[in-house]
């Protein structure tokens, strides 16, 4: 009997095809073109030893957008990911959750609109609710990390700024095994009436030993803005203020 013949390999079609097949998911996103900014930032993020990224630049120079875009790559790289989304519920921040009305997830839910909107620009309606549904991508209060532990996922901490010392202290050492944590915040745009951790414990770990250890400062300014250029004149004319 004829021995059948194993099927060549010959194009990254091919490549994606066998290798999607031993995948249980793959999120397909739309094509992107990136900066040189950009793409350093994914080299960075997508290194192995990388572990943790603090993410600073001004509204508009994709912070949140190529966070998110990374995340969905290192789970199609790695189905053992799961992806989390954390924020301040700022409204709240004397007062705690209590004070607003709704269940935790209602309450929650408007704080969610970036995470929704940038899925449903990376990818197609129905890959965004397949993440969702599947519990591929989840989002959660900053309030509501204590006690937790992260592994195998990559954590998107979104307008860190925004977090107090004791909430990014919290936020930090909730990590665990194989576990990333991508943490976006812009100090200009604080409000928390100079409340705000972001800043000096970034600073805590722009040296060379940390970045040894995979942790690593990226910065993006008013030249890396994306989103309109009245938004970059505005921008480069506000750094004065500092």
């Amino acid at each position: 009997m004829p021995r059948k013949k194993k099927p060549e390999i010959d194009n990254d079609q091919d490549i994606d095809r066998i290798v999607g097949s031993i995948r249980k998911t793959k999120i397909k996103t739309h094509k992107f073109e990136f900066s040189e900014k950009q793409s350093e930032l994914l080299k960075i993020i997508f290194d192995k030893d990388t572990k943790v990224v603090f993410i600073s630049g001004p509204a508009g120079t994709s912070k949140t957008f190529m966070t998110i875009y990374a995340a969905i790559h290192l789970f199609n790289m790695n189905n053992d990911y799961s992806i989390g989304y954390v924020r301040s519920i700022i409204e709240s921040a004397d007062r705690g959750m209590g004070a607003l009305p709704g269940t935790v997830d209602e309450k929650f839910c408007p704080f969610m609109m970036p995470l929704n909107d940038k899925l449903h620009e990376l990818t197609s309606s129905s890959e965004a609710k397949t993440m969702v549904d599947k519990g591929i991508v989840s989002a959660m209060p900053i309030n509501y990390l204590r006690g937790a532990s992260f592994k195998d996922q990559i954590i998107i901490a979104d307008e860190s700024q925004n977090f107090t010392t004791k909430e990014l202290v919290t936020l930090l050492t909730r990590i665990g095994e194989n576990t990333k944590m991508l943490i976006c915040g812009d100090p200009m745009q604080s409000d928390i009436n100079g409340k705000s951790g972001y800043q000096p414990i970034m600073n805590i770990f722009d040296d060379e030993r940390s970045k040894k250890l995979g942790i690593h400062n990226f910065h993006f300014d008013h030249r890396d803005i994306k989103r309109s250029e009245i938004l970059k004149f505005i921008v480069k004319k506000l750094e004065k203020l500092k």
